[in-house]
């Protein structure tokens, strides 16, 4: 090897060893990013995920409330007029009824009547037909909700009518 050679080798490995100073460095922290955007990612899918589920709880808990009405009507009878007494609001059925919607355990949150500061009332509201038709209208807020939200609702309708 001649020593121009040598000088020419030491100087291209001089360059290279100082032209790849920090990449390692960089591809870390740029990895690192990566991944810490990955985290975040998941984090946020699963917090949506436990909001969907409790709202999906809460959309259940109002059609068993319904159709446990709904089952307690179809015991009453075929009556209209008693139906309409004792099922729509202020009849003994329906506050009975009430009582369990507002539940803790069992219930729906935020069902309440309007209050002196303009908030609509979460009350459910039973309407019976002159023709059997019966419509039940769950309403509930959650505690996420803000004031100005609309709340969740839930309707179901049925035909109640007596077979003679």
């Amino acid at each position: 090897m001649n020593i121009k050679s040598m000088c020419h080798r030491s100087t291209r490995d001089k360059f290279t060893r100082n032209g790849q100073s920090g990449v390692a460095l960089l591809e870390a922290l740029i990895a690192i990013l990566i991944f810490s955007l990955g985290i975040l990612t998941i984090v946020g899918i699963q917090a949506t995920s436990i909001r969907l589920t409790g709202d999906a709880q809460l959309r259940t808990r109002a059609s068993l409330l319904a159709e446990r009405l709904i089952a307690q009507m179809w015991v009453h009878g075929g009556n209209i007029a008693g139906l309409k007494t004792d099922f729509q609001a202020g009849g003994a059925a329906y506050t009975a009824w009430l009582a369990e919607v507002k539940g803790n355990d069992t219930g729906l949150p935020g069902v309440v009547a309007a209050d002196e500061e303009g908030a609509g009332s979460t009350l459910p509201t039973v309407t019976v037909g002159d023709d059997g038709q019966v419509v039940v209208t769950l309403f509930w807020k959650t505690p996420a909700l803000s004031a100005a939200d609309p709340a969740r609702q839930h309707i179901v309708t049925t035909q109640i009518v007596r077979n003679n």
